[in-house]
């Protein structure tokens, strides 16, 4: 007789399993609506994390920007090499740290970050309307939850 491989007897009880499927079929719906602007999900969130660092006022750093996304280094250095080559981002030495790249949007990569950050913003809103109000805010403290306790490898 062969022993038990899965930990569960469906599928569909596999949280693992779950958020993979939610998370897939939430950046479709995103990737739908960034296509049009050839910008890719993850050059999204690191021109949004910059806009909100920006937005309050602290120098971004590229450090800054992995440590907020969980992007890996690579993602977040190729991305931004593409957002520069298009005029949307500009990077530099640092003032204060010459080994870190400091990050900004040009007047361009704000306007069309200030633009998409909306749209996305309401595929949120209908994506997680399928719940109330308080299991979203839930579903953010448990997000949170499991972000600080696994996350903190970047």
């Amino acid at each position: 007789m062969k022993d038990k491989v899965f930990g569960f007897d469906k599928p569909e009880q596999s949280p693992g399993l779950l958020l993979w499927q939610t998370t897939i079929t939430w950046q479709r719906q995103i990737k739908k609506s960034l296509d049009p602007y050839n910008i890719s999900h993850a050059q999204f969130v690191i021109m949004a994390v910059t806009l909100w660092f920006e937005n309050n006022k602290h120098d971004v750093t590229q450090i800054m920007i992995i440590r907020q996304s969980k992007l890996d280094k690579m993602t977040v250095s190729k991305s931004l090499k593409k957002l520069v080559s298009v005029g949307l981002v500009k990077r530099m030495e640092d003032k204060s740290d010459t080994r870190a790249k400091a990050v900004f949007l040009t007047k361009k990569g704000r306007d069309l970050i200030s633009n998409l950050v909306p749209i996305v913003e309401g595929i949120d809103r209908d994506f997680f309307g399928a719940i109330k109000k308080s299991e979203q805010q839930s579903l953010i403290k448990m997000l949170n939850h499991m972000i600080t306790n696994f996350g903190s490898e970047i």
